[in-house]
């Protein structure tokens, strides 16, 4: 037999009757008396029986080389000594829809019925900090003699080579976290398991990693993410929240809900752990040696908030609002009281008041009595809801949370010929303070003495009764009255004055000069003058009336008997 001399390319080479194999090539020839096809390998010079066909020509073998793989489907049955097995026609067995790995080895031929599903592969490299996480897709035991169960997944940890198996299933690469300074990172349990640390954790427990360097989360571990720390200052302090009951970092155990300050007396900075939720940065709060504040709700010795209390806070000092805390008017000014200034105080609650010393005992004071004073100072002034009292100069004063501010009184400096009007808000009787500096007490406020209009304006305006008794009927405009100062009104010589007592029901007439200062229930007496030329009435309104000697003129109109009229000027003296 020859080889077709014709036929050239792939068909004509499988149908040639003789067919040269070069080394590490193969070819797959089918019988077709048996339908059996085999494995020809190469270097060989095959020469095809006329039952036989040739499925494809010359094909190289597969070479894997150093570090790299390949999957074939489908592949051979081998025996204990790597031979392949054939079954009793002749035609190799398969391990039918099996895979098989196959890594570095001298070049092989693929079987009827093998695939190469994975072509030649690099393995893949693992690098330091870096891991594969595995998970197994059939039971098998490991060379340590590990067992594993399908559905179980674990880690391979770099540096190194990882060897592909068929059993195994590669999820993800996963990457070393870095943990620097003052961070930490936040891990979640996909499954029940013990971490690196050896501590056992359940489905879905969250817990913190700080500790410096690189972390490689286990296999049922997913990192949340990277919580960093809290740099806590002596001007900023933390206000954190529980979210479930727990142990926090200093060893005590909180409650949900739970509201505590992390300040830096407890550490520099602070990592929130998964059970507390960071409510916000508090700044702190400064007082000056002249200044003070009112805390509402403050926290007491147990660390719990007294709900409806206060507390007075005095500078000079810094601290920190704790939760539940607030200030009632912010931070407020010390009250400095000169000798001349007082507070109207008022007790919104009983309180025994040991700061106040009362007149009594400035008296034993001043008697001698020294011991009775610093005994009643120690005993106190009881003070009831509503009780006012005043509070003089000169004295640094800081209400008490029982005690609130209701006026700021300052002396009022009167000349001998000043005069304040003042009522007694108990008894409400008025009365003149005249010619000496005053203050008003608690039980004291300023009262408004009204006058008539045509009195007000007279008072007003600025006319000499002497020098303007030619027009007295013009009015001038002044600065308007305080109506709190005692009237006064100074009469001018050769002129009197009536002022009328409504309490008293009786007229006092006062010639000038002189300064007349009105009482409480006194009025100036008004006086309506004739006036004009010729005379009328009620021309001239006055308070004061001019004596004599004066000079008055009048026109006079006379009809004689024969009807004829006659007009006198007339000019006297009284």
């Amino acid at each position: 037999m020859s080889q077709k001399g014709g036929n050239r390319g792939p068909d004509g080479l499988m149908e040639a009757s003789i067919i040269r194999i070069p080394p590490h090539h193969y070819i797959h020839v089918l019988d077709q008396n048996t339908n059996i096809a085999r494995v020809e390998i190469g270097p060989l010079t095959y020469i095809r029986q006329d039952n036989e066909r040739v499925l494809f020509p010359p094909v190289r073998m597969t070479m894997v080389p150093p570090r790299h793989y390949c999957v074939v489907i489908n592949p051979v049955a081998r025996d204990d000594d790597k031979q392949v097995l054939f079954d009793q026609s002749g035609q190799a067995k398969l391990r039918h829809a099996d895979l098989e790995i196959r890594l570095t080895q001298d070049p092989f031929p693929l079987y009827p019925g093998e695939e190469v599903q994975q072509d030649v592969t690099p393995l893949q490299i693992v690098y330091p900090d870096t891991a594969l996480r595995l998970q197994a897709l059939l039971d098998f035991e490991e060379e340590g003699g590990d067992k594993r169960v399908a559905g179980d997944e674990w880690l391979f940890e770099g540096p190194g080579t990882y060897i592909p198996r068929k059993e195994v299933a590669v999820l993800e690469t996963i990457k070393a976290t870095v943990i620097r300074e003052n961070q930490a990172i936040r891990l979640r349990a996909r499954k029940e398991g013990v971490d690196r640390e050896g501590v056992r954790r359940v489905t879905g427990e969250e817990w913190l990693v700080s500790k410096v360097g690189a972390y490689l989360p286990g296999a049922h571990e997913e990192v949340i993410d990277i919580v960093n720390a809290f740099i806590l200052t002596d001007k900023k302090a933390l206000s954190v929240r529980a979210l479930r009951p727990f142990k926090d970092a200093g060893g005590r155990d909180r409650r949900t809900g739970e509201e505590w300050l992390v300040t830096m007396d407890d550490r520099e900075a602070h990592i929130p752990a998964v059970a507390e939720e960071v409510v916000g940065v508090v700044d702190v709060t400064t007082l000056s040696s002249r200044q003070y504040c009112v805390i509402l709700d403050p926290v007491g010795s147990d660390g719990k908030p007294q709900l409806g209390q206060k507390r007075v806070v005095k500078g000079e000092r810094s601290f920190f609002l704790q939760p539940g805390e607030l200030l009632e008017s912010g931070i407020q000014d010390v009250y400095v009281l000169s000798e001349e200034e007082g507070l109207v105080l008022r007790a919104v609650e009983a309180f025994n008041d040991t700061e106040e010393r009362d007149e009594e005992e400035e008296e034993e004071e001043e008697e001698g009595g020294q011991e009775r004073a610093k005994r009643s100072r120690r005993s106190g002034v009881l003070r009831r809801p509503g009780d006012r009292w005043m509070l003089r100069g000169p004295v640094e004063y800081v209400p008490p949370v029982a005690v609130e501010v209701a006026l700021r009184r300052q002396a009022i400096p009167l000349d001998e010929n000043e005069g304040i009007y003042v009522r007694d808000i108990k008894t409400g009787k008025v009365r003149a303070v005249i010619g000496h500096t005053y203050m008003l007490t608690q039980d004291e406020e300023l009262w408004q003495k009204e006058l008539p209009p045509n009195v007000e304006t007279l008072l007003a305006s600025n006319l000499d009764p002497l020098a303007d008794r030619s027009d007295r009927t013009r009015t001038g405009q002044g600065q308007p009255r305080d109506k709190t100062r005692v009237v006064s009104y100074r009469v001018p010589h050769n002129a009197a004055v009536q002022v009328y007592d409504y309490r008293e029901k009786k007229a006092r007439v006062l010639f000038g000069p002189e300064l007349v200062m009105l009482g409480p229930d006194e009025q100036f007496t008004m006086l309506s003058l004739s006036g004009d030329k010729p005379k009328r009435a009620n021309v001239i309104k006055a308070i004061c009336l001019l004596l004599g000697p004066d000079f008055v003129t009048d026109v006079i109109t006379i009809e004689t008997a024969d009807h004829a009229r006659l007009q006198l000027q007339l000019s006297y003296n009284w």
